[in-house]
């Protein structure tokens, strides 16, 4: 494939190296899924998150949990979309590509990341996107028409209206359902997203546990949940750190636990971090 690049649309395209400078990346709803799709602006799937109440935050049966995890609350979330897959590199080039907006780099060690400068090898495509901070992560998701996910909406999505431990239940993970207790390697380390049947959530959203740590729209604060809104929770006013969830690829079985959350520095880049998008659902019928 040396000398070719791939585009999507078009399929091969003459550069000189194997480096992708645009992916205009689109998707189709198949009609066998058993759950509602759409395609974002950005060509990504997403997936209906019908409205009701789930119980956030560690299963009143569990014994583990940390006390920011707690206590177990009932929350309402309104209807939304989800992106089903983690952000890919080659949707977050296609951002880049059109905006000028700065590529994902590691802040010190250019060894732990995957675009090559300001290239992208294609064999990072189906990748998810890492070293990206939560500005880079809320500022594609607006360019794309939509928003970083609510911390309740992202629990949501990932585990339904479930008291369960895992996306899949509570069934103790394996290599089948998730990509976890990793070293870096490179590229190597991360799997393409949506490979993993065994580990999606009961609505299909795919690597809510493993592959990267995702951020969320919300403030970290330890003691939320004890005062948390009933109804479609929006995070503290303000704070210093942001929300990850879902576990990177080197979490061992404890951090893979769906009500896991970690609080970062809202401009911290690493190569264990990356996100997905959210957008609002449709207006509830007045009928």
């Amino acid at each position: 494939m040396a000398g070719r690049m791939w585009n999507r649309r078009v399929g091969y395209i003459g550069v000189g190296a194997c480096l992708l400078l645009i992916a205009g990346v689109s998707s189709t709803v198949s009609a066998s899924e058993p759950h509602q799709e759409i395609v974002g602006k950005d060509g990504a799937p997403m997936v209906l998150i019908p409205e009701g109440i789930f119980p956030m935050g560690v299963p009143k049966a569990a014994r583990d949990g940390g006390l920011d995890e707690r206590p177990n609350h009932d929350v309402f979330v309104g209807t939304f979309y989800m992106d089903k897959y983690e952000l890919t590199n080659g949707r977050y080039l296609q951002f880049v590509t059109e905006t000028g907006h700065r590529t994902p780099q590691h802040p010190t060690d250019q060894k732990r990341g995957l675009w090559k400068g300001n290239m992208m090898p294609e064999s990072v495509t189906d990748l998810p996107v890492i070293n990206v901070d939560w500005k880079d992560a809320e500022t594609y998701c607006h360019w794309a028409g939509k928003r970083l996910p609510t911390e309740a909406e992202w629990e949501k999505a990932a585990k339904g209206p479930n008291d369960w431990r895992f996306p899949w239940g509570d069934v103790e993970p394996t290599r089948e359902h998730l990509n976890f207790n990793q070293s870096w390697r490179g590229e190597a380390t991360l799997t393409q997203v949506g490979i993993y049947e065994k580990g999606k959530s009961p609505y299909g959203i795919y690597d809510v546990a493993g592959n990267v740590w995702e951020w969320v729209a919300d403030w970290y604060e330890a003691d939320y949940y004890g005062k948390s809104p009933a109804r479609n929770p929006p995070g503290p006013e303000t704070g210093t750190y942001k929300v990850l969830r879902s576990s990177g690829w080197q979490g061992e079985t404890p951090q893979v636990r769906i009500f896991t959350r970690i609080k970062s520095l809202p401009t911290d880049r690493n190569n264990s971090t990356g996100f997905r998008c959210a957008q609002d659902g449709p207006a509830p019928s007045t009928r």
